[in-house]
């Protein structure tokens, strides 16, 4: 968009907006049993539906660039960040900058639904880290 006057002119694009959900986004699986549906993927910007099973948990890692915004959606997860534990229920999110070493785990007796927010987008920017460096 830009100005002219008291006036906003949004700039004309040929791309197709249409509506997504889980049953047509890009699907695929990670960690121990869990599955994430790509909801956005653009080179600037990742938006992810992702959900754990209960006693599921993924390895430490971080980010080189990305920073991610993580929301609980349904259940609750803890994220272990530099050696601290935050629990987070349905309707919390958490930030995590880049290069902060950090894992995700359910260890409640339900699924966990959650969004993950990456700028830019976090695939192909893993670092796996070695617990206790």
């Amino acid at each position: 968009m830009r100005w002219e006057g008291f006036v906003i002119f949004k700039e004309t694009t040929k791309m197709r907006l249409t509506s997504i959900s889980r049953a047509t986004a890009e699907h695929y699986s990670w960690g121990t049993h869990c599955d994430g549906w790509h909801l956005v993927k653009d080179a600037a910007l990742s938006v992810i539906e992702e959900q754990m099973p209960p006693a599921s948990f993924e390895e430490l890692h971080s980010h080189r660039s990305a920073q991610q915004f993580f929301f609980i959606l349904s259940g609750e997860v803890i994220i272990e960040l530099e050696c601290e534990e935050i629990r987070l229920h349905a309707g919390e999110g958490l930030h995590i900058p880049p290069r902060v070493r950090h894992r995700m785990s359910n260890q409640s007796r339900e699924a966990a639904r959650f969004l993950v927010i990456s700028q830019p987008p976090s695939h192909g920017d893993r670092v796996v880290e070695a617990p206790g460096t």
